[in-house]
């Protein structure tokens, strides 16, 4: 039995094919190694020349290219073996077989035809899922009218083009910008916009005990009148985005005039050329920089009447309002804003009539800015006024000797500060927080009674929610700022504790319309049950109206109608021994209840 080639390496050396005749192996799948082993091993044949090299002493030159150069190792691609030129010794057959196996096996066309493979059972999937959703939805109409294959294509193309429009159009209007995706009557009710925001607790739990008069902020501003809103603008709290909101998205009757490519706008008040607000994009910085209270409480009144005499000045009202926001965050958002070169020197620092002096208030940089430093230094620096700046901008300075820490103690100045800035910030018109947008909003709203056009955003992600920091580069963070954290603390407490206020205020109030409402109709009932009476006297004469069926059932509704009356008349008392025992339930519900099948009557009857 004769042993395939295949084979012969295991038993012993491989046979001689004869001379002139190509390499051949009786084994059709084996690799042309073999061939290339084969003509290799004759010593007068091309391949043993190859490798043999040119004669010694003999160098190749810079530009000289060998006949045939060197064959290379084996590798592991088809590709190299057809660059090899032992790949010429073999027949055309041989060759044309392993250029289309290197071709079947190259990674592009292999992942150009995986690709196309995918995509085709994606679709043939697509298709028998449609189908099968078809058949369910159409299949009772399919049966009842014997739709044919033309309308069935006809209604897989329209679902189709309805398909690929919503699609378009959630890409071309996505989130909320689009309104004609708000399908409201197919959704859930709109959730309450404030009731849990940036993460807050639904349930808030106060800390601190204020008056009604502290939480009541109703300001009877006037804009046609004299008074004025200051807004007092603290470093990176979000106030350039509030004071926008102030000159562009207000509703007014005489909209602020804002000019493409200037920052400031022109808020004059209705039929007078002055001022209703006093702020960055409306005055300018007038008194200084990002000037803080003790600055604007003196330098506002001069600015705002310096050109009138004593006796001509209004008697106006000035409401100042401001934005705070978390210390760790704000202090991160500066460090930054100081990396890009921000300074601030053309602040003025003016208290009790002079700026602080070079001893008094050191520069914590040599160069013209502090760009590029790390946040260790800008934490290590002792005169820094990143340092508790919300307290120091809020409180007045006059009350620890402005700039000068040698007037009293650090402690008992800290405590000074501290006091000076709650009492400024509970007596303020307005104050909001930056983490609270919506809230923000409707706060100043219900105060001043003025609407915004559109809601504002909460952005939680900006630049200072991009810095990591480790647990101890934020303790000590909060240690340099311990009375902005204090401060905070305090203002975060009184805002939830006015919002809540202010929105049980408005409860109330629909709550007040609705029975004012409520008595209204009773007010149409008693008229309509009246001439009803009258008619039913009339009718009483008449013995062809008595034999109507229906005015046995008109009887009973106005007795039960005249029932329902009587147990509402009974529900103020109830409400009254309510408040005097809250503990009754039973009554209160007895009553609600009344209440209820009495409107129902009245819709009944009208």
């Amino acid at each position: 039995m004769a042993l395939p080639a295949c084979a012969a390496p295991a038993l012993g050396p491989p046979l001689q094919p004869e001379r002139g005749a190509p390499a051949r192996t009786t084994c059709p799948r084996r690799h042309s190694r073999v061939e290339a082993e084969l003509a290799a091993s004759r010593p007068g044949s091309a391949a043993a020349s190859v490798r043999a090299g040119p004669p010694r002493g003999v160098s190749r030159g810079f530009n000289s290219q060998p006949l045939l150069e060197e064959p290379r190792k084996a590798s592991s691609s088809l590709a190299g073996a057809e660059r090899d030129p032992l790949f010429a010794l073999l027949p055309g057959g041989r060759r044309r077989r392993m250029h289309d196996l290197r071709r079947r096996w190259d990674p592009g066309s292999l992942c150009r035809a995986l690709l196309t493979r995918g995509l085709a059972a994606l679709g043939h999937s697509l298709k028998h899922v449609l189908g099968a959703i078809f058949s369910k939805i159409f299949g009772p109409l399919a049966s009842v009218g014997n739709m044919d294959e033309k309308s069935n294509k006809l209604l897989l193309a329209l679902v189709m083009l309805f398909l690929f429009a919503v699609i378009v159009l959630q890409y071309v209007c996505p989130g909320t910008e689009c309104q004609l995706l708000r399908l409201q009557a197919f959704s859930s009710p709109v959730p309450d916009p404030y009731r849990s925001e940036d993460e807050s607790s639904a349930r808030f739990v106060p800390r601190y005990n204020f008056s009604r008069g502290d939480l009541l902020r109703k300001v009877d501003f006037d804009i046609k009148g004299d008074d004025l809103i200051v807004f007092l603008h603290i470093q990176k709290t979000g106030g350039t985005t509030f004071g926008r909101h102030l000159v562009r998205n207000i509703q007014l009757e005489q909209p602020c005039e804002c000019r493409v490519g200037q920052k400031k706008c022109t808020c004059h008040r209705p039929g007078k050329r002055e001022t209703w607000l006093f702020s960055r994009f409306s005055t300018g910085w007038s008194c200084g920089l990002h000037a803080d209270w003790t600055e604007l409480t003196s330098c506002v009144p001069t600015v705002v009447d310096g050109k009138r005499d004593a006796k001509l000045r209004p008697a106006r009202n000035f409401h100042y309002i401001t934005i705070l926001r978390d210390p760790v965050s704000r202090y991160l958002s500066e460090w930054r804003h100081v990396q890009r070169g921000a300074t601030w020197k053309a602040s003025l620092h003016v208290c009790d009539g002079r700026p602080p002096t070079s001893e008094e208030l050191p520069s914590c940089y040599t160069g013209d800015d502090w760009s590029g430093c790390p946040l260790k230094e800008f934490m290590d620096c002792p005169y820094n006024l990143a340092n508790n700046r919300q307290v120091r901008m809020l409180s007045d300075l006059t009350l620890v000797g402005c700039y000068n820490l040698s007037v009293m103690p650090e402690k008992q100045r800290n405590k000074v500060l501290l006091e000076s800035a709650k009492s400024n910030l509970k007596h303020m018109a307005f104050f909001g927080l930056t983490e609270f947008q919506r809230k923000t909003q409707y706060l100043f709203e219900k105060t001043f009674n003025m609407n915004f056009i559109s809601p504002f955003t909460q952005y939680n992600t900006t630049r200072a929610s991009s810095v990591e920091i480790n647990e101890e580069i934020q303790k000590r963070i909060e240690g340099l700022n311990f009375l902005d954290m204090e401060l905070y603390s305090y203002a975060k407490d009184l805002f939830l504790q006015r919002y809540q206020f202010m929105r049980q205020k408005e409860h109330q109030e629909a709550r007040r319309k609705r029975q004012e409402q409520r008595k209204f109709l009773k007010g149409r009932f008693l008229q309509t049950h009246f001439q009803s009476q009258g008619q039913s006297q009339n009718q009483s004469q008449n013995p062809i109206l008595n034999s109507n069926p229906n005015q046995n059932l008109t009887q009973n509704l106005i007795q039960n109608l005249i029932q329902n009356l009587t147990q509402s008349s009974n529900q103020k008392e109830n409400r009254e021994s309510q408040k005097q025992n809250p503990g009754q339930e039973q009554s209160d519900g007895s009553t609600s209840n009344g209440t209820n099948d009495y409107i129902g009557s009245v819709e009944k009857w009208r």
